[in-house]
This record gives structure tokens, sequence and C-alpha cells, in this order.
């Protein structure tokens, strides 16, 4: 597509545009100096599906004259920089090379050889020798969560089963939910934090714990629609964040203390064999 585009639009920049000879398969689009831009460097993703010939044609004009411009410009650089400066400029892609050479080759040895196997106990036990560091920042709720139209039929049903936690009055609640709520969520097995639960009622309060430790029921109510909230536990802020809710986090940790260590060993390993092989001499 883009090969058509180009050649249809018989783009013309200020530079000529013509084949070296040293790569003859590859199709020269622009040159600016020494610098040259070939057909299969121009990015396919500028031509979309649907997009019009003109636009399209557009859209790689623009394209080859952001390449011209910023490659005049760092002709123009390198020609006219200080020495001082161009010693500045190599240093720093020296750098660039080598933190992107250790980078990959970190990658490479993670991949190959860090073992990213957590057991339970791994994650008990770091959980049970860091419990200070995991602190709840906000409050946290398992809750049963239902929000009908305020014109639902059998919402006295409804309003008294919510509040039982028999098997079969469970059952008989999610059959009429799932035939006239908007939302009915279940959070009986999951710890999620109180305000995510909050941004769906119109609920006002000063002090979530305090409201939190006395309600466990609740119905809340606008124009045009009723709110059950059941809240079966909360943990309050500042308190010892169950295990539950932190599991990942615990695993990440651990993750992360691993491949730490991994990779100090790593850049020790490999300096201490210089060391012995008189790789590495220091003046």
């Amino acid at each position: 597509m883009i090969r058509k585009i180009v050649t249809a639009s018989l783009i013309i920049i200020t530079v000529a545009c013509s084949n070296t000879g040293q790569e003859p398969e590859r199709a020269v689009v622009a040159r600016a100096g020494e610098r040259v831009l070939y057909l299969d460097e121009i990015p396919s993703g500028l031509v979309i599906q649907g997009m019009s010939s003109a636009d399209s044609i557009s859209a790689v004009q623009s394209y080859i004259r952001r390449w011209a411009r910023k490659e005049l410009m760092a002709i123009r650089a390198e020609e006219n920089l200080t020495p001082e400066y161009k010693d500045e400029v190599n240093r720093q892609l020296n750098e660039m090379r080598n933190n992107l050479l250790i980078y990959q080759y970190q990658q490479q040895m993670l991949i190959r050889n860090m073992d990213t196997t957590v057991t339970d106990e791994e994650l008990q036990n770091h959980y049970i020798g860091n419990l200070s560091t995991f602190t709840l920042t906000v409050n946290i709720v398992k809750a049963l969560f239902i929000k009908l139209p305020v014109t639902t039929p059998d919402l006295d049903r409804i309003r008294r089963l919510y509040r039982s936690s028999d098997p079969d009055d469970v059952k008989e609640l999610e059959e009429l939910c799932y035939q006239y709520a908007l939302r009915f969520e279940d959070y009986d097995e999951e710890w999620i934090p109180f305000n995510q639960l909050l941004m769906e009622v119109p609920f006002e309060s000063d002090n979530q714990d305090q409201w939190l430790a006395r309600n466990r029921e609740v119905e809340l109510r606008d124009d045009k629609f009723v709110y059950f909230i059941a809240i079966r536990d909360f943990k309050a802020r500042n308190t010892v964040a169950p295990f539950e809710y932190i599991r990942g986090q615990v695993k990440t940790i651990i993750i992360n203390n691993r491949r730490n260590d991994f990779l100090q060993k790593l850049e020790d390993g490999i300096y201490n064999e210089a060391v012995r092989s008189n790789t590495l001499k220091v003046y």
C-alpha cells in the first residue's frame, strides 16, 4: 500500500531521490546529504484501512517531510558543533549503548535462569515477617451490593432476602436480582476498597470508620434507584491489611527482591571472573 501511494503521489522533496546502487533491491524515497530514507522504512501504520487516497498520500508526504527536516537539522548540527559538544554527544551515546546492552542482557538472563515460582509458604512467611509494612491506606469491605429501579416488583421481598445468609434465601435473591437488578455484586469472598462501593451509591458521611462500625445492612435511595448494601466484614485504614487483599502485592515484592538479588549476583560474578582472569586491570 505504501509503495503504491509513494509511486502514485510522485513525491519529490528538495533533494534528489535516486538509488545509490549499493542496495538496488531497496527503493530510495528521499535523500538528505548522505542520509537516505528507504521505502521499507516508512511505517505501514501510516495508512489506515478506509483512508481516502488523498489522506493516505498526505500522511506519507508528511512523514517524509518530518524525516527530511530532522535529518537536515542533524547534519547541520554535526557540522557546526564544537569538538567539546561532539565529545559530550559521543559520551552520552556510548553510555546509552552500554545501558541498552546491559538491560537486554539482564532481561535475557532473567528469562532463562530466574525462578519466578512463589509458593504459598513463601507468601505467608514474607507477609508474617513484614506485617508492619502492610498497612491499609483505605477502608476495605466484604459486601453485597444491589442496585434496583424504585419501581421494581417484589422490592419488599428483596429487602428481606438481602439480609439473610440462608442458602435458600441467597439462591432466591440471586434469581430475583438477575431478573430486576441493574447491579448485583457479591463481594462476600473478596476484599474491595470501600470507596469503590461508594462510587455506586448516594452516600454521605464524614467518618467512614464510624459508619462501617455501626452499619451492617443499609438501604439507600434516590429519585430513580434503591441501593441495598450488606457489609459482611470490614477492615479500617491504618490497620494491618488482610493477607488475601495484598496477596498479589506480596508476590510482586518477593519477585522483585529475587530479581534484584539475581542481578546483583550476576554483576558480582562477572566482576569477580574478570578479576580472576586478569581481564580487569585497574592502574
